[in-house]
């Protein structure tokens, strides 16, 4: 139950993040089928052109290469009980609309005094992505956590996807990692969906 459990602990990230509206798009990458027309429209996004944009801005940004991953695991674990069947399901509806990065560091070097090498990092990959297009959605915050690190939190979007960026810095650990969704495809939660991610 681990898997279906970090899993969902992404996925309420993303119905925060999401703009909520009807439908969900398909997985392929979109191929250009533009009117020629000054006004036409940019093709739709889809799930293999967010990671394309996601890899090739961390790549950009000198970060390991194979940390995306599309949805979430084929086959999530069942579970026991119903809420766990019903959990796992819904993880794997959404699976197509999905893409999340993430990138560990431990780094027993860090210290209040120094800078977060790979929080700087974070932020080249947020470059990189404003570069290809993504639009910052509201103010980047960054919190305490308590007196051992910082949360910061930050918000991107690109033709009805959100991303959602997040990195932890600790003594001697840190973690950045987004989080992108379809917007219309969250938009299909229902309440008791919703809930059943936010337990």
């Amino acid at each position: 139950m681990r898997t279906t459990a970090t899993k969902a602990s992404w996925l309420v990230t993303a119905v925060a993040g999401a703009a909520l509206s009807a439908g969900c798009g398909g997985t392929a990458s979109s191929t250009s089928t533009a009117v020629p027309s000054a006004t036409a429209s940019p093709a739709p996004l889809g799930q293999r052109d967010v990671q394309a944009d996601l890899e090739a801005a961390a790549a950009a940004a000198g970060a390991p290469e194979g940390l995306t991953e599309l949805g979430s695991d084929p086959s999530p674990e069942p579970g026991e009980t119903e809420k766990e069947r019903k959990l796992a399901a819904l993880i794997a509806r959404l699976s197509p609309c999905t893409v999340s990065w993430t990138h560990d560091r431990a780094d027993s070097a860090s210290s209040a005094s120094k800078p977060d090498p790979s929080r700087k990092q974070l932020e080249l990959v947020l470059s990189n992505l404003a570069a290809r297009g993504w639009k910052k959605s509201g103010v980047a915050k960054e919190v305490p956590v308590g007196d051992r690190g910082t949360y910061f939190m930050a918000t991107y979007k690109k033709q009805g996807w959100t991303l959602n960026a997040r990195h932890s810095t600790l003594s001697t650990w840190n973690q950045s990692t987004a989080m992108v969704t379809e917007d219309a495809c969250f938009g299909r939660l229902t309440d008791e969906e919703a809930a059943l991610l936010e337990d």
